[in-house]
């Protein structure tokens, strides 16, 4: 009679005082061996499994820090933004129109924050690093769901510069081919709230002590997503308040059960089942920032 056991190891790098470039992954070993009643001597077979699993950034991590190429874009982004505001304020001057561009901006707020929830449904439930286009999104807001308090520490053009590079190519068509200034009412406001969503976001997740007066004022007032309400995002089963300008939609959204809905409609039309739907896993465990206990 044989009996196998199968023994699975993590071996957990030392990754003090290394910069992250030269750090290696986690390293997933699996030892087999195999015991008979004879007298053989047991064999052990050492069988390496070919899976890493990266380690969380560190808080002096290149990876969060901004280079010229991420300035660039968010300057970029915000000259589109800038031109378009301009061109509805000029154009609402001179032909005497301002309840209609104001109107058109407060529908632009009010629709980023809907946009901001729809999007980050769906990178958070379906996709992955391979998707065409996205996939390096996805793969951030998965470890973003491990990790959530990096993007405190991610600095800030780093954080806004794959936005401003969509905003930029979008707005700035728009720019060129219109000058009603009811339509970059709507456009400037909407495309703004879209391009700094991701710092409203890293606002959801600060210290109230540390964040700027102003900006904790307009989270308790609504005009921002709320620390609080962010918080039930990152808490098990993982499918409720996803917009990340005002939060205004979310209740709405969770309540309504659209999204269920729609999980609902893709699953029976596709078979695909989104990332809610499953028990989580060590993908969407949250592992607690030690860094400050490591220093």
């Amino acid at each position: 009679m044989a009996v196998s056991l199968q023994i699975k190891y993590p071996l957990r790098p030392i990754t003090n005082n290394v910069p992250r470039t030269h750090r290696p992954s986690l390293l997933h070993l699996r030892v087999t061996c195999s015991a008979s009643t004879t007298t053989t001597k047991p064999q052990p077979k050492l069988v390496v499994d070919k899976r890493f699993v990266n380690p969380p950034p560190l808080p002096n991590d290149p990876s969060l820090q901004s280079t010229w190429t991420h300035r660039l874009w968010v300057a970029a982004g915000c000259t589109t933004l800038f031109a378009s505001l301009a061109k509805s304020i000029v154009g609402g001057v001179g032909s005497h129109l301002w309840l209609e561009p104001a109107l058109a901006g407060y529908a632009g707020y009010i629709l980023a924050d809907l946009g901001s929830g729809v999007y980050h449904w769906a990178i958070d439930n379906y996709g992955d690093e391979s998707t065409p286009i996205v996939g390096t999104q996805i793969e951030a807001f998965q470890g973003h769901h491990k990790w959530p308090w990096t993007i405190t520490r991610r600095q800030f053009a780093n954080n806004l510069h794959a936005l401003a590079r969509v905003i930029t190519f979008t707005v700035l068509p728009l720019d060129l081919a219109f000058n009603d200034p009811v339509v970059h009412g709507f456009v400037s406001t909407f495309a703004f709230c879209i391009m700094f969503s991701q710092q409203f976001h890293a606002w959801a997740h600060g210290t109230k002590s540390k964040l700027p007066p102003l900006v904790v004022a307009f989270q308790d007032m609504g005009l921002l997503v709320s620390r609080r309400q962010h918080a039930e995002h990152h808490r098990a089963p993982y499918n409720n308040n996803y917009c990340i300008v005002s939060g205004v939609w979310n209740k709405v959204l969770d309540e309504s059960k659209v999204f269920e809905a729609l999980e609902m409609v893709l699953y029976n039309k596709l078979g695909v089942r989104p990332r809610s739907w499953s028990e989580p896993n060590s993908e969407w465990t949250e592992e607690k920032d030690i860094s400050n206990n490591q220093a």
